[in-house]
């Protein structure tokens, strides 16, 4: 009877609880519950706010520009006025809203000032994308105490400050994403940014537990761990640290599976998704978007 139940169930569950036009089609692409095709999806974040820090540059104004072209009104911060300024024309040319301000990330009162000044312009927030870093190469033996400092305090100190400012207007506005910007250093190990690496490694462990306190807002906290991207970081990187920074270059494409380091624009469409509807079950997770990398797990020094 076990055996006979077990083989009608499929037949059963087709007919009584989906008709059978309502299934997908292998090799067919899927499509939303309006029709939509999924390739073409557009206005993800439509009308909403979403405060993206580090955006100076590199993946954090690959991010603020994707978010823009999804419909998100943006408030955007940078040490870099410069930088800052010219993401901030780009934005504008989408014709999306941007308010764009320069702020310390050690600073906190000039973190509680921006996440209010984000909610006089524009109403709320929705989103917030923790993207802002520092990575000193420093030894372990030789790193100064003032270097630590600093690591901490922006990339995992400022994390949990925004959050924390930003938390009761998502509550507000009826829940939110929140984005940590980890890496694929917080979950292996590599010599010169061990700092570097444990900031993110304490993101991770961060969100997993914000997304349990916070869930009962609405409130969703997740990371992407990205692999070698091709960005300033990077070229930075390779400028300062490597003898040959063509090869060096090179390694660091033949480490990832796939044969090449990731792109800014590979990176920037996780968070969209993550800030999106289509991720509203998704919370306290962590999203390798590395290529691969995370299963090799090595640091070319030459």
């Amino acid at each position: 009877m076990i055996r006979k139940s077990l083989r009608n169930t499929p037949q059963i569950y087709a007919e009584k609880k989906f008709p059978s036009a309502a299934l997908p089609q292998i090799g067919k692409p899927l499509r939303s519950i309006s029709g939509a095709s999924w390739k073409n999806r557009m206005n993800r974040l439509q009308d909403r706010v979403a405060i993206v820090t580090g955006t100076g540059d590199g993946i954090g104004r690959g991010i603020a520009l994707a978010f823009a072209r999804e419909g998100a009104r943006l408030a955007i911060c940078d040490l870099n006025l410069s930088e800052l300024r010219e993401t901030e024309q780009l934005i504008q040319k989408t014709g999306t809203q941007v308010l764009a301000v320069p702020i310390d990330l050690r600073d906190v009162s000039q973190i509680s000032a921006f996440v209010e000044r984000t909610v006089a312009t524009f109403g709320r927030i929705d989103c917030l994308v923790n993207n802002a870093a520092v990575m000193p190469v420093v030894p372990t033996e030789t790193i100064e105490p003032e270097t630590v400092d600093q690591i901490l305090q922006v990339n995992l100190r400022a994390p949990i400050i925004f959050t924390r400012f930003a938390i009761p207007h998502m509550r507000r506005a009826g829940g939110g994403s929140v984005i940590h910007m980890a890496s694929v250093t917080g979950h292996l190990g590599h010599p010169g940014i061990t700092v570097y690496g444990a900031t993110k490694g304490g993101l991770i462990a961060l969100a997993r537990g914000q997304a349990v306190e916070l869930a009962v807002d609405n409130i969703r906290v997740n990371t992407v761990s990205p692999g070698t991207v091709d960005s300033p970081m990077l070229h930075r990187f390779l400028a300062e640290n490597a003898t040959d920074i063509q090869k060096a270059r090179e390694a660091f494409d033949r480490l990832h599976p796939r044969g090449k380091v990731g792109s800014i624009e590979e990176v920037a469409a996780v968070f969209v998704f993550l800030a999106s509807d289509e991720a509203a079950n998704i919370t306290a997770t962590d999203i390798r978007c590395d290529g691969g990398y995370g299963a090799r797990g090595q640091q070319p020094t030459s």
